[in-house]
């Protein structure tokens, strides 16, 4: 049977009254206020170390998201890490939650597709996580301006503002995952499990596991070793894997960013430093090529995955 009218209609709709009831709900509002407050004491300790620096640096609102005091980490390190905990948390119910209550045949018995329904819930999980992220930006930018009085330069602005961009897309990935499982499993406690054990096993084990499959699959050279060098095969295997992790490819594109100094983000050759002025920052354009890669396959990731769940839903049968 040939569908009538734009398999999109309704689409602004859905996405307007999720996005209300995301930004209302008091599980928003749990997630952004734990999130504040951790930005908010490692901001802290950021400030302080860099008031007691003395020494001119061009950079300082970049250092605001990069700089760590102990016992707490970076502003960049909390953010990858809580992150995927707010996109979880959007979307570990989005679907099967409409399938307990009973309202889904209600919704699709309306001139809503479900292409339409599963877009719609996505576009307005994301922008609920682009707003709160944009709020935190803002905060970095505002606690900067007021407690190092230094005013930020065109170049820093632009490096924050591509930090953000990314974020955007590193919270897609989460975000694409939690809505998947939740059209996978009925029950939204199941998905949420799902989400967190895969989030826990790619954040915390798999870096520990990488190296240890990279050994196996090149074998460490024992003259690198008597050198206490690695060997470049191994190293080489052991970031390829690393990188199957989203946090991974999200640290290391903030590296690239926030950090204008950084030329590489992996192994780096004799024969690839000649010429290189050691030290001297990278132009934007330079960093951001550096961080293309990574970003790319954030993106990829988010649209695989969404697309996942667009067939799964698809095939699924939807009953009174």
């Amino acid at each position: 049977m040939r569908r009538e009218g734009s398999p999109f209609q309704g689409l602004g709709s859905v996405m307007v009254k999720e996005l209300a009831d995301n930004l209302s709900s008091a599980r928003m509002l749990v997630l952004e206020l734990l999130i504040v407050l951790t930005a908010l004491a490692a901001l802290y300790g950021a400030i302080d170390s860099l008031r007691q620096t003395t020494a001119e640096d061009p950079f300082l609102l970049l250092r605001l998201f990069t700089v760590e005091r102990a016992p707490l980490p970076s502003f960049v390190a909390i953010l990858g890490f809580l992150i995927p905990l707010m996109a979880i948390g959007l979307g570990f119910d989005a679907i099967n939650s409409e399938h307990n209550r009973r309202t889904l045949s209600r919704i699709l018995a309306q001139p809503i597709y479900r292409d339409a329904l599963l877009m719609g819930k996505f576009l307005a999980g994301l922008a609920t996580l682009a707003i709160s992220l944009t709020a935190l930006w803002l905060m970095v930018i505002g606690l900067g301006l007021i407690f190092l009085g230094v005013p930020p330069g065109g170049e820093e602005i632009a490096r924050s503002l591509a930090f953000l961009v990314i974020a955007v897309f590193y919270a897609g990935v989460w975000l694409s995952l939690a809505m998947l499982l939740s059209i996978v499993f009925r029950s939204p406690a199941t998905a949420a499990l799902v989400a967190l054990g895969i989030w826990l096993f790619l954040a915390i084990l798999w870096p520990m596991l990488a190296p240890a499959f990279a050994q196996v699959i090149a074998p460490p050279d024992p003259r690198y070793a008597a050198l206490g060098l690695d060997t470049p095969d191994t190293a080489i295997w052991a970031l390829t894997l690393s990188r199957f992790s989203p946090n991974h490819l999200f640290g290391e594109a903030m590296l690239a960013v926030l950090s204008p100094s950084t030329r590489s983000l992996g192994p780096v050759f004799i024969d690839q430093l000649r010429g290189a002025v050691m030290g001297a920052p990278l132009p934007l354009g330079q960093s951001l090529l550096i961080a293309w890669p990574q970003t790319v396959c954030l993106i990829a990731g988010t649209i695989v995955l969404f697309v996942a769940g667009y067939v799964v839903f698809q095939r699924q049968e939807v009953r009174a």
